[in-house]
């Protein structure tokens, strides 16, 4: 277990969202100590289900329990798949996110500087943030989530819209950070992303948790059949089984 990470369990988790079942009975239970990855077809629920466990989604059915407690702890942050930049600079992004979170002055200063070295952006600290690149803000949003010192991130398809180089840049920095000890929950529809990234899989289909399983079991021996045909590559972007012709 990561140090001092809560255990996350989910019991018959549920939502409803524009009359649509979004997420359905979901079963799920999280100890920290791996980087999970929420793997699945675009449209399968994947980042309504982080939104959930991040508190932004009250469920319509079911429980969260954070260490046998329904009350979420503040010690977590989420970096979305598009972050917002606030019109300032890169370290003053940072500094507002500790300020909003109770920590002033000079030791704001200090923990948004020491985020910005870890992800490489000392140099561009003064920058506005809104004209930095793709890649450079999501290295910014990670930076803004880590100098909370969370003890769980989560981060929703984070390298999606990124070139390789940024995409690899980002990928390193989110093993440093759990290599530090903070838990990360992530999302992703991108195969290869889950191969370098995943300790352990959950698989979405259709806004059920068709399997978690460690991600070397689920690349080479699926338990699911929705899994199996998402790896030969067999469902669409909503989830849906191809069918053939006739």
């Amino acid at each position: 277990m990561a140090e001092g990470f809560f255990p996350l369990e989910v019991r018959g988790l549920g939502v409803t969202l524009g009359g649509h079942a979004a997420i359905v009975n979901a079963e799920l239970a999280i100890d920290g100590s791996k980087r999970v990855v929420v793997l699945g077809a675009n449209g399968a629920g994947k980042s309504v289900l982080l939104r959930l466990l991040h508190g932004l989604i009250a469920p319509t059915a079911g429980t969260i329990l954070w260490a046998g407690a329904t009350e979420r702890p503040r010690a977590q942050a989420m970096v979305f798949q598009r972050p917002v930049m606030l019109r300032r600079g890169a370290a003053a992004n940072v500094e507002y996110a500790l300020h909003v979170n109770g920590v002033h002055g000079e030791e704001g200063r200090r923990r948004a500087a020491e985020a910005i070295e870890r992800v490489g952006l000392a140099h561009l600290a003064e920058r506005q943030a809104r004209v930095l690149s793709g890649g450079e803000q999501q290295r910014l949003a990670l930076a803004r989530a880590w100098a909370l010192r969370p003890r769980l991130i989560f981060l929703d398809e984070p390298t999606s819209s990124l070139d390789p180089a940024a995409a690899t840049e980002v990928e390193r920095i989110v093993g440093e950070i759990h290599a530090a000890g903070t838990a990360i929950v992530m999302t992703t529809h991108n195969l290869g992303f889950a191969r370098r990234m995943a300790d352990e899989v959950v698989f979405l289909h259709q806004g059920r948790i068709a399997e978690q399983t460690p991600a070397e079991t689920l690349f080479h021996s699926p338990r699911s059949a929705e899994a199996a045909q998402f790896l030969k590559g067999e469902l669409p972007w909503n989830g849906s089984p191809r069918t053939s012709p006739g």
